[in-house]
């Protein structure tokens, strides 16, 4: 039974066909019966030929794992019942944000694929190149490979001007049954508690976003790209209507390096960590309510240790922005354009200062990177030394000394060991690792038992392997 439009949708269709585009966001009632009847599909035919679908192809490994039983080996072979690659297909969204055919969608979406397509709205399958990932966002950047045309996109707009309450449009391709659009409202405009990405900042709607609509846009009413669809809150697998989405201005920053020819995202180093203000915390030092980031330590020589910054100060803004946390707080550090400085106001025994901090990316010291090929419990693992940038983007402390685990190969036996990227290894048979060249040696090396110390997760965990 057809539902009737409600007023808060009637308030937003009214302004954004009556209003000119600059006007697009004024808020007011309708005034007429006619400001009812008034239709979404302007917005819509602008928007649409910008969103593309996204067909992901990745080989996954099957077999039945009876076969691994030494009875039917003993019988059969040992090549009997070897596992066989399939193809395994999924579809997500995307955009396009260039006229030159650059694509933003979601990392996940093509996360780990060999084969990516897409499909364009007008149903023209085209082939497309990897520009840049970037799983700290969940982002990442395709560019269609015929370079010739001019292809319709879509305008970045500016997510700091939304506001709870406004109407937004979803389109994407949920489970693969073509475009579809959704309308709904910002339910809020910063979750930091959701666990999808390391930037714990996302805009929440009520727009019916299912499997699918991820990597696809999130739209105003000026029609501008506010934000990216990324992942839904469910216990059924589909739209219950929570739905998250990355916030466009981080957007523009992965979009930002990408047309820069950048490999990875340039972002600003901070240079501390940074721990939330519990009740008990904001009674000690005399706030009124748990609000803030605390900083909990400062990296010598960083930027932050350049602006003067101690343990123990407590961020309040930046740029004038309230900060209520330390999620809030690396999202608006994140988004800042590199060059300049940003304001800080933080609060220091009890006093307000002001503070100057330079946004610059972190120092990238030789990385050493190498592949560990020597039988050991490490072969298969992608080693690097720890460089401020590679902490920075790997969420580990750059003092902590040792190599990081960047990268482990399926089916390796640094893998079967359970190491993981971002294990940072410490020592190995009670001799330290400082470098990788250390790490390389001891492997070359051989052995029967391999004494091993990581650091995960900032403890620390000692193993005994046989190898």
């Amino acid at each position: 039974m057809p539902r009737p439009l409600s007023l808060i949708t009637a308030v937003t269709i009214a302004v954004a066909v009556v209003a000119a585009p600059a006007l697009a966001q004024e808020r007011r009632s309708p005034t007429s019966a006619s400001d009812v009847r008034l239709s979404y599909a302007p917005i819509v035919k602008r928007v649409a030929p910008a969103v593309v679908t996204i067909s992901a192809a990745r080989a996954v490994a099957t077999g039945n794992p009876l076969f691994n039983d030494p009875f039917f080996r003993r019988f059969f072979g040992p090549g009997f019942g070897m596992p066989q690659e399939r193809q395994q297909r999924a579809l997500g969204s995307g955009v396009i944000v260039d006229a030159s055919g650059l694509i933003v969608t979601n990392n996940h979406v093509i996360e780990g694929a060999n084969e990516v397509k897409i499909s364009l709205a007008d149903k023209r399958e085209l082939e497309v190149e990897l520009v840049l990932k970037d799983s700290r966002t969940d982002l990442a950047i395709l560019r269609i490979k015929d370079g010739r045309e001019r292809f319709p996109a879509i305008e970045l707009g500016d997510s700091d001007a939304l506001e709870v309450g406004d109407i937004v449009l979803a389109l994407g391709n949920p489970f693969g049954v073509g475009q579809t659009v959704t309308q709904g409202i910002v339910s809020a405009v910063a979750r930091t508690q959701v666990g999808i990405s390391d930037y714990q900042f996302f805009i929440q709607t009520d727009a019916a976003i299912n499997p699918g609509n991820s990597g696809g846009p999130l739209v105003d009413m000026a029609g501008k790209l506010i934000g990216i669809n990324t992942a839904i809150f469910s216990r059924s697998g589909g739209s219950m209507g929570i739905g998250f989405a990355i916030p466009g201005n981080m957007v523009k920053v992965v979009v930002a390096s990408a047309r820069d020819g950048g490999a990875a995202v340039r972002r600003p180093w901070f240079g501390g960590k940074l721990q939330a203000v519990t009740a008990e915390i904001a009674e000690s030092i005399g706030l009124g309510r748990p609000t803030g980031a605390l900083v909990a330590s400062v990296t010598e020589g960083s930027p932050a240790a350049r602006a003067g910054l101690r343990t123990g100060d407590l961020i309040v803004a930046i740029d004038g922005v309230a900060i209520d946390d330390p999620n809030a707080f690396e999202y608006r550090f994140a988004t800042k354009s590199l060059g300049g400085t940003a304001r800080l106001g933080i609060v220091r025994a009890g006093r307000e200062v002001a503070l100057a901090i330079p946004l610059q990316t972190a120092p990238e010291t030789p990385r050493d990177e190498i592949v560990i090929r020597a039988r050991s419990p490490f072969m298969g693992a992608k080693v690097a030394n720890v460089s401020p940038a590679l902490a920075d983007q790997m969420r580990i402390d750059a003092a902590s000394g040792g190599v990081v685990i960047v990268d482990v190969a399926d089916g390796s036996p640094a893998q079967s060991y359970g190491f993981r990227p971002g294990d940072l290894i410490l020592s190995v048979n009670n001799e330290d690792i400082a470098k990788t060249g250390d790490l390389g040696r001891l492997a070359r090396g051989g052995g029967r038992l391999w004494r091993v110390t990581i650091q995960r997760g900032g403890q620390k965990i000692s193993a005994v392997f046989s190898g």
